[in-house]
């Protein structure tokens, strides 16, 4: 199996850092695979603390060792979560053909890297497969549904893969996409198949409110007719959904269950197909009450005004 590279997103968050990087070093195959780091620089009006905290995640990350080769870049300034993962990215897919990504605050289940590698070579040519997604997030799936994985219309960030033929197909540049409220409500419609939020993030993105690269994907997906694959069992832990996240409130840290079951069971189905009870329950976790929808773009734009973080992503 050729395997993917790891590509590692970082900033100002040293124990976060340091809980992601462990688990990575516990993954099967971590030793056999290359690791990318990319670190975010400061902004001009950083606090002397921030400065403080990109400073220990750059010392950390220069010691780091049991990967087969690991590249480090750091920003000089700040580029923002959006910037930094397409150019990073970018830059690592244009030479791999395939990569992992996780960010800051993924703690990664063992078997997390296999899963991902082994799924990345056996879906490569279901052109409409367009990511690898390592979570669950908290959707049920149906008892009846039997096997392992499913197709989802919705991508998930919490660490992902995908391949350089989806990923070059993506149009970052908002102002080109059409105003859906100008379009039918059927294209509305098939973009929110995985959730009711989405319509209105892209419009915040669309609108300067946010900075977000992985609506901008969704989209790009949903405009494809392209799915995003993802386990019954989380490969994750999202340990940053806390106050020190850019694009978090003050929840407590996330924790998912995980893979439960030995991965050589693993049940894939190279024809797989859209569940529509899976589809149905995942829409419904995201369902926005009618009389709140026209709320839900106000909503983000008070939360990343609390938080002052409007360069960075909240998906």
């Amino acid at each position: 199996m050729n395997l993917s590279p790891i590509v590692l997103f970082v900033y100002n968050r040293p124990w976060h850092t340091k809980q992601t990087v462990e688990a990575l070093q516990h993954c099967e195959l971590s030793q056999e695979s290359e690791l990318y780091i990319f670190a975010d620089g400061p902004k001009t009006n950083a606090t002397e603390e921030c400065r403080e905290n990109i400073k220990a995640v750059r010392e950390y990350i220069c010691n780091i060792k049991g990967f087969q080769s690991i590249h480090i870049e750091e920003a000089p300034v700040n580029k923002g979560l959006a910037n930094s993962v397409i150019s990073g990215v970018s830059k690592v897919i244009e030479k791999r053909e395939k990569v992992i990504v996780v960010e800051d605050d993924i703690v990664a289940h063992p078997f997390f890297l296999r899963f991902m590698n082994e799924m990345l070579e056996f879906y490569e040519h279901r052109q409409k497969i367009f990511a690898i997604s390592a979570t669950m997030e908290y959707f049920q799936i149906p008892v009846k549904y039997k096997k392992d994985v499913f197709l989802t219309y919705r991508f998930g960030s919490w660490g992902w893969a995908t391949w350089r033929n989806r990923w070059e197909t993506i149009n970052w540049d908002i102002t080109t996409y059409p105003v859906f409220v100008k379009e039918t409500s059927a294209k509305i419609k098939r973009f929110n198949r995985g959730g009711d939020n989405l319509w209105p993030m892209l419009q915040a993105q669309r609108n300067g409110e946010i900075n977000s690269w992985a609506i901008r994907l969704g989209y790009n997906m949903s405009v494809q007719n392209r799915f995003c694959l993802r386990p019954i069992w989380s490969f994750v832990n999202n340990i940053g959904m806390d106050s020190s996240g850019v694009h978090c409130g003050n929840d407590p840290i996330t924790l998912l269950p995980q893979y439960n079951r030995p991965l050589y069971d693993l049940r894939m189905d190279n024809c797989i197909k859209p569940n529509r009870q899976v589809n149905a329950n995942i829409q419904k976790n995201f369902r926005i009450d009618k009389k709140n929808r026209h709320c839900f773009k106000r909503i983000i734009k008070r939360l990343l005004s609390k938080m002052n973080k409007k360069d960075e992503s909240i998906l």
